[in-house]
């Protein structure tokens, strides 16, 4: 793309060509400066730096660095050298078109020098500044210095070729570069991690979860990360007091612990569990992180210690380039002065005793520290081995290297060999780095601003992967004007990318990204719930996720597995809900699992939880096991499905794929590729199946026969399952049937049973269907009448209450829920919430009570009979209004198709 300076491109309504009389030009700079200190003024007043400038205002710094007012240098320098996005932000394209004018002699600015500009053009880390810095390169007097930047820009991407073949024809400053990259000064330059670093800390105890620094209320403001960070901790704790509960966290400790003077250690005794979000760990390092070059309002570095760290919030700490991990954190305190031995793995006292002891996961995090994270070691591991193998030198040995596990003549588990398969080979031992094709990605629109922040980061024009999908379910129902914008501005920013957007209203991204996947294959998402049912997801944070969609390929520490193998057959009234939940309570029975966040276990941690025994699941059944996976805090989850469930599922989405392209969904060569793909998988349909002799960390055998009551999650943690029986008869004030664990057969089963009730009921009860087709298909049932009569509450498809960033239930209420997780204070303020199925939930409203054992069954006995009918799920295949639609985006695709071809 061409980098020159162009406000017509931008739509700036002030054009900078346009040179008015001095008078009116000096009242208008005037106007520009006063209300930019009018921003500043009001962020200080809430203790926050000013928000980066965006195109616009880089276009009116530009008009003022020309004729700066007097006294006003150095401020103009500042603004247009720290405080403009890096990458491909449009704010990045101005600056980095008016820099590239004035080292081409373009333009004129007393102010910057030609040989300033390709400074400041080199710390703009990538995207619409190489182009020129790469042409500068045969420049006599600037050459120079386009070359000492490039050797520290990693983000070059295709661009490497062009400094390859200047070097190859001889330019002098084009070798340096290239020989820059080989020797890997751009990582040598940085320090090493410290021997010794001496910490101040920053304790936390118990139990930190992404809401805890992230609160899904604020989600709005996640992508102003000092402003969202405010939110942290703001509800009162043990040992935290909030300067406004509810609203703003505890900035006096956080402010008496930084003003000793020294880095600050997050320490927690259970630190990350819960959703994926990167805000969380955003948050974190605003405090105690370091600032970052060239990067305005966004922080890195850092160190965090956990008796448990959550794998999600590891991974984006370590993509963040924290020192991150794991060790007992009982004997250290609140404002403790300690030093932290990085490669001894001990942990002094300030007296000099050694109070812990640790293990890195891997010593590779030492590279990733100093390289200021793990995607830029990834990016620029990979220049370096470039540049190497094109000066025909061999491979690099400057950079650590994974451990290797040892060898192994065992078989590989489902999981293993799904990996491998994207890796290029039979299988991957755990153990073992890779770094698997991703060929579905998924995004949300709390975590999409994110992550669309970090592609931009990144200089991604165009994503790799094969399908990338962003979804509007966490804001679509009460979105507020800040969800309105990116509700209007980030669908193209996707779909430009070739990525596909669906649209406010649509429902849940699970249930739609779900309906894209292909038999046996990896991706991730930025939502913790990216659990597929068939094929297997990763998930991670807003970096990660930008990381995959843009390279098309994610890095792995490939976990170990737990095997949970069920066997024998489902007994009345028992759901599938309840078998999410003898998970962790069998776990729990076996010492394998505990409540105690204290000396917390948990098996599940960090590994792939494989489900065997349950082959003739449907798909849509299939995800509310694997969903739940992100409860057990595992890295990603597996599920043995026959061969007919999947080809039934294929063969609905691909009429769906096909008839999303006649109604007008983008980007419509990606839907078409991806419903090819699964009419290949159709004429020869195979799934991977694990080898009898894998390894297993653990292996929990289920045994149907023995469920015979339904399993709740107690109040407040996802892990605390009980039967029935041990929680009978507690009082119930509110009922939330939604979330992506819900699809259209526990809908119906709610239906029959308030039918059936025939009366309203003393709860108030919410019904929110994960899908806009859920819903019509329901409307169409007569389902939507019953649910009217009886006064339950009707929500768009989406999130709703699951998430707790809108509507919300009341203070202190006692809840059966269907959602997720029921983490403290995510559904309501103080709020008691019980984790059940939908069929549970629903014989609890009408009750107003949680029933006994036998009582559920009284009702449950009704639904048994009605079974087939209430169970029925989507198959779009054999819905005649979507077979027409897909015949028609069969066309449309193929035109497309060929007009590119052409």
């Amino acid at each position: 793309m061409n980098a020159r300076y162009s406000p017509l491109r931008l739509q700036i309504t002030w054009p900078l060509s346009y040179n008015p009389a001095p008078n009116l030009n000096q009242f208008r700079r005037s106007i520009v400066l006063d209300a930019y200190r009018e921003h500043v003024a009001e962020r200080a007043s809430l203790g926050i730096p000013p928000k980066p400038l965006n195109a616009e205002q880089v276009a009116g710094l530009i008009e003022l660095l020309k004729a700066p007012p007097a006294g006003e240098d150095a401020f103009l320098l500042d603004l247009i050298s720290n405080r403009v996005p890096p990458g491909v932000d449009e704010a990045a394209y101005v600056k980095a078109g008016f820099l590239s004018a004035i080292a081409k002699s373009e333009e004129s600015c007393d102010l910057i020098s030609a040989q300033h500009a390709v400074e400041l053009l080199g710390k703009m880390l990538g995207g619409y500044n190489i182009e020129a810095m790469v042409g500068l390169l045969t420049d006599d007097a600037l050459g120079a210095t386009a070359a000492q930047q490039l050797k520290h820009t990693l983000l070059m991407f295709d661009a490497f070729h062009d400094v390859e073949q200047l070097a190859r024809s001889g330019n002098s400053n084009a070798e340096a570069v290239m020989q820059s990259w080989a020797d890997g000064e751009w990582f040598t330059d940085s320090p090493a991690v410290a021997e010794s670093i001496k910490v101040a800390v920053f304790k936390v105890t118990g139990e930190t979860n992404t809401d805890d620094l992230s609160p899904a209320p604020d989600a709005w403001s996640r992508p102003d990360i000092p402003l969202h960070a405010q939110a942290m901790y703001k509800m009162t704790r043990d040992g935290l007091e909030p300067e406004e509960h509810g609203v703003r966290g505890p900035m006096a400790q956080v402010a008496k612990v930084q003003a000793q003077g020294l880095p600050v250690a997050f320490v927690g005794d259970v630190v990350g569990t819960g959703s994926s979000r990167k805000s969380a760990t955003n948050s974190v390092l605003w405090f105690f992180g370091d600032d970052l070059e060239g990067v305005p309002n966004k922080k890195g570095g850092g160190i965090c210690i956990g008796g448990k760290v959550a794998p999600i919030f590891y991974n984006t700490m370590e993509d963040a380039g924290a020192l991150v991990f794991e060790a007992p954190v009982d004997d250290l305190g609140m404002g403790d002065v300690i030093e932290i031995r990085p490669y001894d793995g001990k942990i002094l006292s300030e007296s000099g005793d050694v109070i812990s002891e640790f293990e890195l996961k891997s010593d590779v995090l030492l590279d990733e520290v100093r390289a200021g994270g793990r995607i830029n070691l990834i990016i620029g591991r990979g220049l370096t081995t470039r540049a190497r193998e094109s000066l025909g030198l061999p491979a690099s040995e400057l950079f650590r290297k994974p451990d290797v596990p040892a060898a192994s003549d065992k078989g590989f588990t489902l999981a293993q060999k799904m990996v491998g398969r994207a890796c290029g080979i039979d299988g991957v031992r755990a153990g073992t780095y890779c770094e698997p094709r991703m060929t579905t990605v998924g995004s949300q629109d709390t975590t999409g601003p994110m992550t669309r922040d970090e592609l931009k980061d990144l200089a991604c024009l165009g994503f790799s992967a094969d399908l990338t999908m962003q979804s509007f379910c966490h804001t679509a129902a009460y979105p507020k004007p800040v969800d309105i914008d990116t509700q209007h501005s980030l669908p193209d920013f996707i779909m430009t990318r070739g990525g596909v957007s669906l649209r406010p209203g649509d429902g849940i991204i699970h249930s739609w990204l779900n309906r894209m996947l292909l038999p046996d294959t990896v991706g991730t998402g930025g939502d913790s719930h990216t659990r597929f049912p068939m094929g297997i997801s990763f998930p991670a944070g807003s970096g990660l996720v930008a990381f995959a969609a843009a390279t098309g390929v994610m890095p792995l520490d490939m976990p170990e597995s737990v095997l949970v193998r069920f066997k024998g057959t489902m007994q009345p009234g028992i759901t599938l809900r309840d078998l999410v939940h003898a998970i962790p309570y069998y776990a729990i029975q076996e010492g394998l699992l505990t409540v105690d966040k204290k000396g917390k276990k948990n098996i599940f941690s960090g590994r792939v939880l494989e489900i065997e025994g349950l082959s003739d699941l449907t798909a849509e059944q299939a995800f509310e096991l694997s969903d739940a996976s992100a409860e057990r805090s595992a890295a990603g989850c597996t599920i043995a499905l026959s061969e007919d469930s999947v080809t039934e599922y294929l063969r609905s989405n691909v009429v769906l794929l096909r008839s999303m392209i006649a109604d007008g969904y983008g980007d419509s060569r990606t839907l078409e590729r991806r419903a090819r793909k699964m009419e290949e998988w159709l004429a020869d349909p195979q799934l991977m199946k694990a080898d009898a002799d894998a390894e297993y960390a653990a292996v929990i055998e289920i045994d149907l026969a023995e469920v015979t009551e339904p399993i709740v999650c107690a109040p407040n943690d996802p892990d605390d399952a009980r039967l029935l029986s041990e929680v009978a008869g507690d009082k119930v004030d509110e009922v939330f049937i939604g979330s992506c664990m819900t699809n259209i057969g526990h809908f119906r089963a709610a239906g029959k049973l308030l039918e059936q009730h025939k009366g309203g009921i003393s709860t108030r009860m919410w019904i929110v269907p994960p899908t806009k087709m859920d819903e019509h298909q329901l409307m169409e049932e007569g389902y939507y009448n019953i649910f009217g009569a009886a006064g339950a509450r009707t929500e768009m498809p989406g999130c709703s209450l699951c998430m707790g960033n809108q509507a919300r239930v009341a203070p202190n209420s006692t809840v059966l829920s269907t959602s997720t997780r029921n983490f403290p204070n995510r559904l309501g303020d103080g709020a008691n919430v019980y984790l059940t199925s939908a069929e549970l939930a629903s014989v609890g409203a009408i009750l107003g009570r949680l029933p006994t054992p036998e009582e559920y069954q009284s009702y449950a006995e009704n639904l048994q009979s009605m079974s087939a009918e209430i169970y029925r799920y989507l198959n779009f295949d054999q819905i005649a209004e979507f077979q027409k639609s897909a015949e028609d985006g069969a066309r449309i695709a193929a035109i497309e198709i060929q007009e590119v071809s052409a």
